[in-house]
This record gives structure tokens, sequence and C-alpha cells, in this order.
């Protein structure tokens, strides 16, 4: 017999389930910056931090490595993105370890996205304060102005593809309605744009075959994909997906009407097939662990594919045309192995290497001469990495005897029997459909060199693990899993207690992980300590009235809707518990943020001001959804140190 869930068996038996709060009703309308007034914005901004703090936090900032970046199509230059400058821009590499040269600059954030096959002009993306309306724009690969494709307010303007002659370029763009994206075809000479495809969906162009067909991916929910071909006469053909809650990730194949094909359809774990005329045939084995993502070079000669491997991510390739494994050279003290960009005819290929002990190094693999050459060399000024903690794999026991994976960080005078009782740092990631990895991390360190346990979950509802663990919050089932939040303090308090003395624990998170602070430190009041949430759902209901309606559509799917499902969101909401809120909260936000509005933030602040909590808040003005200017940066983690060391030590 099916379980059914604690709340739907509620709602079938008609019993009440509780009163809804003043605090759980909605007191703010809309998102982004204009939601909130300038006082209000003076109000919260960050306070400065003591300049030994921030010199801190500044040093550990400068740890840190470019993005894997895109190969020019010869194979001599390498376009990479980098927050040297405060802001991610664009930087070019003429050669190996050469100097790099800034293509882009000011405080927008600016990325990297394709190089044009004729190697003469580069795709970028431009954002604006965080609030992820992002224009296209090229760029000659020698430098200069940038020449925009589109760019308007409050439009996702997201690339496609380049056409193999370098003459059209691709994208889509919610221009016409807010929740629905229409395709364009935009000719790179003369600058005319075409709509080629307008119907209502969230709509993305997922690859781009030699003769102009383009296959066309929409987004149904959080992990749902439906799929369908659009040829250059217009005509549409559906191929899989429709009606389907599996999630499908698709590109065209080496042979004519082949497809390459992840999805988790046919069993627990995301494997990848080739497609033919609705038939399936596995390419990858039967396989314990997730294919999280895969790609192959424009030619089509070879195919990469990467298993997430309990978060360790394994990097293999295979001949298209013979279907035989390649060797990758791969140093075996990789945690995480990734392949970036590959020349148009397949001959190069960027490969990065993630180590615990060092930022992120990229390198340049010669299928032809069999030669690894490293491009990019990382920074790590005034600092030994070789120091820094390894994170190690354990796990906890949820109270139905689950076994939940961890990653934990230990400084070296916490380790051993006769080691002090250390506080500990539980942070929980976002997503929710996302996943905590092991690997370098100089903030992570911090929170180490100051004295903290750093524990880093992957609760059910966590990317990584399968399908039935991915799936095993969604909707009502939340109530059921949301547990594992509060079982990782109890797990902590009794484990890791030594002659009495109890751990003290604190929680942070953002987005995702922001919403499960404030669930913690609510409806689990007295697991932990202190919490510190950024950019967090503190109202599910409202969260859904006010997201951006690109949003909203994939959120019901993983939450619930805002009509029919009401009374679960509020269940599930941490305003509902404010009554039961006593330990320290400090709370995050960004202005512009389009996906968790701001006042998400305002109103957990106010609502736990009015029960005589001790809550703090700050609101960047000029951020989104999380902090990505180094001056923020440090501010917002300069603040979440200093909270949790007054709190816990």
């Amino acid at each position: 017999m099916s379980r059914i869930p604690k709340l739907a068996l509620l709602l079938l038996l008609g019993a009440p389930l509780f009163a809804a709060p003043a605090s759980a009703q909605t007191d703010y309308a809309g998102l982004g910056a204009e939601s909130v007034s300038p006082a209000t914005l003076e109000q919260f901004r960050p306070k400065p931090l003591p300049p030994e703090v921030s010199r801190r936090i500044q040093s550990m900032l400068d740890l840190r490595a470019p993005g894997t970046g895109l190969l020019a199509p010869d194979g001599k230059r390498l376009f990479f993105s980098w927050r040297v400058s405060g802001s991610d821009q664009v930087w070019r590499l003429d050669g190996p370890d050469r100097f790099p040269v800034q293509m882009t600059g000011g405080e927008d954030r600016t990325l990297p996205l394709a190089v044009t096959p004729d190697g003469k002009w580069l795709v970028v993306s431009r954002d604006r304060k965080g609030e992820e309306n992002p224009g296209i724009y090229l760029q000659a690969v020698g430098g200069g102005a940038l020449k925009m494709v589109q760019h308007l307010p409050k439009v996702q303007s997201r690339f496609g593809a380049i056409s193999r002659d370098s003459r059209f370029l691709y994208f889509t763009a919610n221009d016409q309605k807010p929740d629905s994206y229409a395709v364009y075809r935009y000719d790179i000479a003369s600058g005319e744009k075409v709509q080629i495809f307008n119907e209502a969906g969230l709509w993305n162009v997922a690859d781009l075959a030699d003769d102009g067909t383009l296959l066309l991916v929409k987004y149904t929910g959080s992990q749902s994909r439906e799929y369908v071909v659009l040829e250059r006469g217009g005509r549409v053909t559906t191929l899989f997906g429709q009606g389907e809650k599996e999630n499908y990730e698709a590109q065209f194949g080496a042979a004519p009407g082949e497809l390459l094909v992840s999805t988790n359809k046919f069993g627990n774990f995301q494997r990848l097939y080739r497609w033919r005329a609705g038939n399936f045939t596995p390419i990858t084995g039967e396989l314990k662990w997730d294919v999280e993502s895969f790609g192959t070079d424009h030619a089509r000669k070879r195919l990469y594919y990467t298993v997430n491997e309990a978060g360790y991510s394994r990097t293999h390739a295979i001949d298209l045309k013979t279907g035989k494994p390649l060797a990758l050279p791969w140093p075996a003290d990789a945690d995480h192995q990734l392949v970036g960009s590959a020349t148009p005819d397949g001959r190069f290929v960027t490969l990065a290497v993630g180590t615990p002990k060092a930022p992120r190094q990229s390198y340049v693999w010669d299928w032809q001469t069999k030669k690894l050459t490293r491009w990019i060399t990382p920074s790590a000024p005034e600092e030994d990495t070789g120091r820094f903690v390894t994170a190690r794999l354990e796990s906890y026991p949820a109270r139905d005897g689950t076994p939940i994976p961890m990653f934990v960080r230990r400084p070296p005078q916490c380790e051993g029997a006769e080691a002090p009782v250390c506080p500990v740092l539980v942070h929980f990631h976002g997503g929710p459909e996302a996943q905590s990895r092991p690997g370098f991390s100089p903030l992570w360190q911090m929170f180490v060199d100051a004295g903290f346990i750093v524990v880093d979950p992957n609760v059910r509802g966590s990317d990584g693990y399968g399908r039935n663990w991915l799936d095993a919050d969604n909707g009502f089932k939340r109530l059921d899993v949301i547990t594992d939040i509060e079982d990782a303090s109890k797990y902590i308090r009794s484990a890791w207690a030594k002659n009495g003395v109890v751990p003290k624990v604190g929680v942070f998170g953002g987005s995702y992980g922001g919403y499960s602070t404030l669930i913690a430190m609510t409806m689990f009041a007295g697991a932990y300590d202190a919490g510190a949430s950024a950019v967090g759902m503190a109202n599910l209901l409202t969260f859904l009235q006010n997201t951006a309606p690109y949003r909203r559509q994939l959120r019901i799917t993983e939450y619930g809707d805002p009509e029919k499902d009401r009374i679960a969101l509020l269940k599930l909401s941490p305003t509902t518990y404010i009554d039961r809120l006593k330990a320290p909260l400090l709370i995050s936000q960004g202005a512009s943020d389009p996906r968790v509005p701001v006042g998400e933030a305002v109103q957990m602040y106010e609502a736990a001001k009015a029960k005589g909590a001790k809550v703090e808040l700050m609101i960047f003005a000029d951020e989104g959804h999380g902090t990505a200017k180094r001056e923020n940066q440090a501010l917002e983690w300069g603040h979440i140190l200093r909270f949790f060391q007054q709190h816990l030590q």
C-alpha cells in the first residue's frame, strides 16, 4: 500500500489543520528595487565592517580562479569570465599562461557565451544590478565596443546558438509576454531580427543542426521538459516529454535523425541514450549515479559526459562514430573533472580540474598531439592553500533511519578524542534541486580558521542521488522530509558532544537554503542557536504570488499551487511559526532580486521584530539573488562571520 503524505491524509479526512495567523498573510506586492522605498533601503543598508574583519574577507576573496573559458576556433585564444575587477567581466588569453587582456568593463555583470565559428565575434551577456534581465551583445574578438543584439527593460534575452556559417545568432526572449519566450533569428551582418517561433511556454534553444533545424526545449516544471524540432520552413515536430513529468536533456547526435538524450524516464538515475524515431538505446551502462551533464563538439566527433558520484564530478569521453571510450588526462587528486568548450573541429577541448587544496586550474587538451597544456594560472596571494581542510563525506540518520549524506570540514584543533567541543555551522544549499559539493572553498576555510566545524548536508530533495531522492520533497511530501533539517542538529548535538558538553550549532543558507534556515529557526525552534538566511523565502504563498512570472510556473511544480494548495503552502511557511522564534537571526537580501522578492525579507524582519526576537536585516540596493559585486560579498560574508562568532563562540 502506498504511503499517503500526512497533510494529504488530513485533507482527505476533512480535519482542521491550523488557523493561518495574521503574520502569514501578504502585506507587500511586487518585486525589484521599485517595490521598496528609498527610506527602507537606507534603513537596512549594510554597516561597514571593522577593518581587521574586512581585510580577512578581502584576502580570502582573492583566492580564486577564472571561468573555464571558450576556445577560439583555431585553439589559439581563450575567452573567460573573471571577477578580479570587482564584478564578472570578460577576459582574453592569447596563449598559455599569457597575461590576460580585459575585454569588457564597468559594474554590470558580463559573461562570455560563445565564439562564432569564423572566429570573428564573441557573444556576451550583460545584466544590471542582479535583475536577471540580461541582454545579448557582440564584440569583436580583438576587443572594442559592444554591439547590442537585444537588451530591453524587464526582458530576459537568452542566447541559443550560432549557425555553422556564422551568419545567424538564435536567441529567446520574453518580450511579448513575461511568462512566455519567443524564438528569434538575428542576422549578424545586417542586424536584422526575425521572430521565427512564438508558441506559449518557457522555450529555449537546445541545439542547432548544420541545415538550420532547431531543437527547442519547453520547460514545464522544475524538472520536466518537452522537446520539439523546428525546421527552417517553420514546420514543428514533437519529439518527447509532452505531458510527462520526467527530466530530459537533449541535443543533436552525429547521425541524421539522431539525438543524444539524458533522462531518468527508465530508472532512478539519469542515464545517457541515443534516440531515433522514438526509440531510446543506452549509451552509458547501468549507473548508481546521475549523468549530470553532457555535450559534444560542433563536428559531433566526441561525446563528453559527467557522472555525479556522491558529489564528486567524473567526466568521460566517447568516440561518437565507434562508441569506444576515450581516455582523458585527469590527475588522481581531482575532486572535480569538468569539460568546458571544444573547438568546432573537435581537436582542442578545455579541461578544468578542481582539488581541495587549490583554486580550479584550466587546461587545453589536444586530441591530435595528445598534449595537455595549462592555460590559466589560479590566484592564491599570501596564502598557503596546502593547509586547507578537505571535506569528508559522512552521514547522519534521519528520524526514519534514512542516512543523509553530508560533507564535513573540521579544524585541526577540533579533531580527536581530546579536542575541545567546537561550534558547528550547518549550511543548507539552495535549489532545492541542487547539491552541496566537496572541493576548494576559501569562504568555508575562513569559518574553519575561525574555529567552526562546517557541515554541508544533502537532505532529501537534493540533486545527485537519483530521482527518488530528488522528488522526495515535492508538494505535500515536503512535510514528510523537512524534518531532515532538524535531525541534522539533533545528531550533531548528540554524537559530537563530549563529557557532557554539547556543541553550539548555527544554521545558514541562501535561496532555498535561506528558506531552510528560516524553517530551522521557526518550525524547529530550539534546534539551532543562531541562523543567517540569505535571499530566503519567508512565506511560500506570498513568494509565489510575487516572484517573476517566468519563475512562478516552475516553482509551482515544486512547492504547490497558490490557489489549490494554499493551506499546505502556509503550513510550510516560516512566518506561520514566527511565535516560536527565539534564537538570534540575520537576514540578507538583494533589492533587485527577481526570484525571491525583497518583500520576503522585510516581512520576515518585521514579523520577528514584532515578536521581540533578536533579528538583523541587510538589504543590498544594487544586488539581486545573492551578492555578485566584490565589495558587497565582503560585507555580506563579513557580517555572517561576525554574527556567528558573536552568538556561537
